[in-house]
């Protein structure tokens, strides 16, 4: 370009030119030097591809209030039982992977995966143990980690409780003359609560009457709680009322509690009209019945249960508690609490006993002077019985020699209890065995009353009677098995009675399979269902010292050895390469029983491709030296053992990878006509060197919620740098309907990987203000915001959606454009609104352009909006400018009363802000119903407003025309001729 401007620019200076001629050449080089400072100004706007990520968090605008940069924080305040939505807004690309953390809360508080890798974080009902801050972290792999923190602050008042207590020492329960007594009144709440007491209609103050004195406790925070009413007078008797108070934050009122205190005010006193404790049979239905004996007011009678919860089958009757059907499980103790608020609340306790008699067992003991483990006749022998029962003092035994009662004498020794073992045995001790008493021994257990089936117990004394012994065969140790399958271990047992026998680890110290330390086995066979390569090892089988001798245990070791396949790694690998390139594949054996015979086979699909057997190395590797069509797809490497094969796979493909779209712009829109916007899809590609050279991209678009693809090729020319950024524009999109858009390389492969984004229209909001546009058509209604300190709102309406009650003769009929469909916004100033009120709309907060060094000071920005007030009773529409940093300081930009007619009229204000500013539009409810004032399409752009806009800033029936000079055609013509391209 700068040779031809040279060639341009020599010819005109040569003197074979006419003068016109001359002229003409000029104004050419004058064109082509305009096109190429343009053009190096379009390269100057072009973002670099790739950007650290930024963090900002805005809310939902449910919150009570917000205060900025508090701390290098904001804090959030939102009313419990609400919805919390905060957004983080991120830009960077590639795009940030954005995570939300918190601290300062419950540590039971956990988020659902679904939220904390979301943009936006919703916690509806919010609680008060949810407050705390909350942390938006954005990364990229670029710099820093971006990070924004917002506190979340929970309000809530719960209602207030008063309760009475006498001075330390009272004897007597009720209240006389001479006595002190305390009303303490306290609410939880956030923020700290107030207090105020009132006596009747009578707001109590400190000193206001000598007999009141109202303090506040040390362990307080300054909140008066406590109202003191020294040696008691007769005018003390009175109602009394607590208000707790939080100043309306949040919209929170207060709330009050009253207490009445009179001569007869008293703690509350009860009695339980049942026994202690209770003892029933299961099955059977119990009444516990609690009663009032004094108290004023009277008492509220609750029943709790010592531990966990009351049974839920439990029937409550004021004081009477029902259990129908009782079992073991609901014994334990059960309270009955009165509470009426003065002093302290009334107890009373009972125990519940289900009577019931659990299994028994036995065990022989011979003769234990001479430490034999055999039975002789002329030794002694003891038979134990042992029988768990409820209650224990009730339980009872009973001995019989082959069916007949047997009574202790000097040789039969029978004992109920032995200090020596647990509660709940009986002995007989035989001295001086002889043949004559061999035979069978049962020991009857039983609780007194009946009511309960007795346990009867059979033990045989023979000659045949010996101790057990305990072996494993041989073909049983060491046992073999695979994994998943079902194992039996067992331990052979001899003897007569057979004891049970208990299996163990005797390897390690870990719980057997069923998660207890010890099994039982009746039969000395222990059962392992889908044995599992942690259960090898050895086990221990031992004799019990009950259900046979009670002798030095017997035990045996079993080995247990589980067979699995080998575990490989990868178990999936997928591997994207182009065509005439090599690829190597490995598969390594982690862990492998028995590993002594290893193989291996490669496939290709169902092709088998090798096969061979590991020596010393670990692993085995499937090169591939020029990859071809023929060579892509799934390669499978089985290594095998006896226990069965691990496979690796790995997906073979040339495949591109997916587009990353460009996000660093956070709605990437302008707009081209009133119904028409545009958009630049931005984008790069995922190791575009990773296979075959990238030839076009399949676009396809469709409107959100459509069926139909609407599809187009996007040639590319050359090869594709990493993090170069792609651009192609979509024109002729619909305000404001979303679009789906769908992006996909293609190579001589094939298609790759698709990359899916939503975009949808939506006034821009810029790190710097370039241009604004809403017609409240989307659901933020562009983050304009609702003012806390006004009288009423502003309200989103579109005359299809519009209440069919709504006043006549007042109000738009249509939206800007004329359309039914299309929304504005509108104060109602029907009932029961007054004259006066005001409704307020504040803005987003605009960050302007950067200074131009060589330019003015100041930005200029055109404001303009439609406006329509029609109806007999219009009041006034202001608009004010708010400057950063002056919160209070409202600059007046444009103001309008009384009616306009049924039109819609435009306004045109220039403004010239030195920082970000925001825009309020304020509303003011006329003399009557009839006054509906209505905004839309607010627009901003920078440059001043057109002097015919200003001209005619209330007609919206003439088109503005834009004149152009003329050597500014080529530079249309040549954004045309570039648009759309990369």
């Amino acid at each position: 370009t700068s040779s031809w401007m040279v060639s341009m620019r020599t010819l005109a200076r040569g003197r074979k030119c006419t003068h016109v001629q001359r002229l003409a050449l000029y104004e050419i080089w004058f064109m082509s030097r305009s096109l190429t400072y343009l053009f190096m100004y379009l390269v100057s706007l072009l973002p670099d591809s790739t950007a650290p990520p930024t963090v900002r968090i805005v809310h939902s605008g449910l919150a009570c209030n917000i205060e900025e940069e508090r701390y290098s924080e904001r804090v959030y305040t939102i009313r419990e039982g609400e919805t919390l939505e905060l957004t983080c807004l991120v830009t960077g690309h590639p795009r940030p992977q954005i995570r939300w953390t918190k601290t300062a809360g419950s540590a039971s508080d956990r988020f659902q995966d679904s939220s904390v890798f979301n943009e936006t974080l919703r916690i509806t009902n919010i609680q008060r143990h949810q407050g705390g801050r909350y942390y938006c972290k954005a990364e990229n792999g670029l710099g820093s980690p971006a990070i924004k923190s917002i506190r979340v602050d929970v309000y809530y008042l719960d209602d207030p409780v008063v309760t009475v207590h006498q001075s330390i020492g009272e004897a007597k329960e009720q209240f006389y003359y001479e006595r002190t007594v305390f009303l303490r009144c306290v609410a939880n709440s956030n923020p700290p609560v107030r207090y105020s007491w009132r006596r009747g209609q009578e707001v109590l103050l400190q000193g206001s009457d000598k007999g009141v004195e109202i303090y506040e406790p040390f362990f307080t925070q300054g909140e008066t709680k406590i109202l003191k009413l020294k040696n008691l007078r007769p005018q003390d008797y009175a109602n009394y009322s607590c208000i707790a108070s939080v100043r309306n934050v949040c919209n929170i009122p207060d709330k009050m509690v009253s207490f009445r205190l009179s001569n007869k005010t008293a703690s509350p006193s009860i009695k339980l009209l049942v026994d202690d404790p209770i003892v029933v049979n299961p099955g059977e239905a119990i009444t516990l019945v609690c009663v009032t004996t004094g108290g004023e007011p009277a008492p509220s009678l609750t029943w709790v249960r010592s531990f966990g919860t009351l049974p839920e089958k439990t029937v409550l009757n004021g004081g009477t508690l029902t259990i129908p059907a009782i079992t073991s499980d609901d014994a334990g103790t059960y309270s009955c609490i009165a509470n009426n608020n003065v002093g302290n609340p009334a107890k009373k306790s009972t125990n519940i006993i289900v009577r019931a008699l659990k299994k028994g067992r036995f065990w022989i003991t011979p003769d234990p002077y001479h430490k034999d483990d055999n039975i002789q006749i002329g030794r002694e022998v003891k038979i134990s019985c042992q029988v768990e029962a409820v209650p224990s003092e009730e339980l009872t035994f009973s001995w019989f020699k082959n069916g007949r009662p047997l009574r202790s004498s000097e040789r039969m020794v029978i004992t109920q209890t032995d200090p020596d073992v647990s509660p709940g045995t009986t002995n007989l001790d035989i001295i001086d065995l002889k043949f004559t008493d061999f035979g069978t021994y049962t020991c009857v257990a039983s609780l007194k009353g009946g009511g309960i089936s007795d346990i009867s117990i059979d033990v045989n004394i023979s000659s045949s009677t010996v101790p057990p012994n305990l072996t494993v065969p041989q073909e049983k140790s060491p046992l073999v098995t695979r994994e998943g399958d079902t194992i039996e271990l067992q331990c052979q047992v001899t003897g007569k009675p057979k004891p049970i026998i208990l299996w163990s680890r005797a390897d390690k110290e870990v719980a057997m399979p069923d998660g207890s330390m010890q099994m039982e086995s009746y039969d000395g066979t222990l059962r392992i269902v889908n044995v599992s390569r942690e259960m090898s090892g050895m086990y221990r089988c031992q004799t019990s010292q009950y259900n046979g001798f009670n002798v030095k245990p017997r035990e045996a070791l079993v080995q247990l050895i589980v067979q699995y396949p080998p575990a490989v790694e990868p178990a999936f690998l997928e591997i994207r390469q182009g065509q005439d390139r090599s690829v190597t594949m490995s598969c390594r054996v982690l862990r492998a029983y028995p590993i002594r015979v290893l193989t291996y086979e490669w496939r290709l699909g169902n092709k088998l491709l090798r096969t061979g057997q590991f020596d010393s190395q670990e692993y085995t590797e499937y090169p591939v030296k020029s990859l071809s069509n023929e060579n892509y797809g799934v390669y499978n490497c089985s290594i095998i053992n006896e226990a069965g094969a691990g496979r690796c796979s790995f997906l073979v493909t040339g495949k591109a990878y997916a587009p990353e779209f460009y996000y660093d712009t956070y709605n990437p829109v302008w707009q081209n006509r009133h119904r028409v916007y545009s958009y630049s899809l931005q984008w790069t590609q995922m190791n575009p060197d990773a296979v075959d050279r990238i030839v076009a991209y399949r676009l396809g678009i469709r409107q959100a919620g459509q069926q139909r693809w609407w599809e187009q090729e996007i040639k590319i020319n050359g090869n594709i740098q990493k993090g170069e950024l792609i651009t192609y524009n979509l024109t002729e999109l619909i305000k404001p309907e979303a679009y789906e858009v769908r992006l996909t390389p293609l190579t001589k492969f094939g298609e790759g990987d698709s990359t899916i984004r939503v975009i949808k229209y939506s006034a821009p909001v810029n790190p710097h203000l370039r241009e604004f546009h809403c017609g409240f058509e989307d659901g933020n209604i562009c983050l304009f915001t609702q003012d806390d300190t006004d009288n009423f709102d502003w309200t989103k309406q579109s005359t299809a959606t519009r209440n069919t009650k709504y006043t006549p003769n007042t109000g738009p009929n249509a939206d800007r454009s004329g359309s039914k469909e299309g929304f504005y916004m509108y104060i109602e100033t029907s009932r029961p609104r007054l004259e006066g009120e005001k409704a307020r709309l504040l803005s987003p907060v605009f960050s302007i352009a950067p200074k131009n060094p060589y330019g003015p000071t100041n930005t200029a920005y055109c404001f303009s909006f439609f406006y329509h007030m029609y109806g007999q009773h219009i009041g006034v529409l202001n608009v004010y400018l708010r400057l950063k940093g002056q919160t209070t300081i409202e600059n007046p930009l444009w103001s309008s009363s009384g009616n306009k007619g049924q039109r819609w009229n435009e306004a045109h204000v220039n403004i010239y802000p030195i920082t970000s500013f925001q825009l309020i539009f304020e509303g003011i409810r006329g003399p009557g119903i009839e006054g509906d004032i209505a905004i839309d399409d607010v627009s901003i752009a920078e440059g001043e407003c057109a002097k015919q806009d200003l001209a005619t800033k209330n007609s919206v029936d003439g088109a503005v025309g834009i004149l152009v000079h003329i050597w500014l055609f080529p530079i249309i013509v040549l954004i045309s001729i570039l648009s759309p391209r990369r």
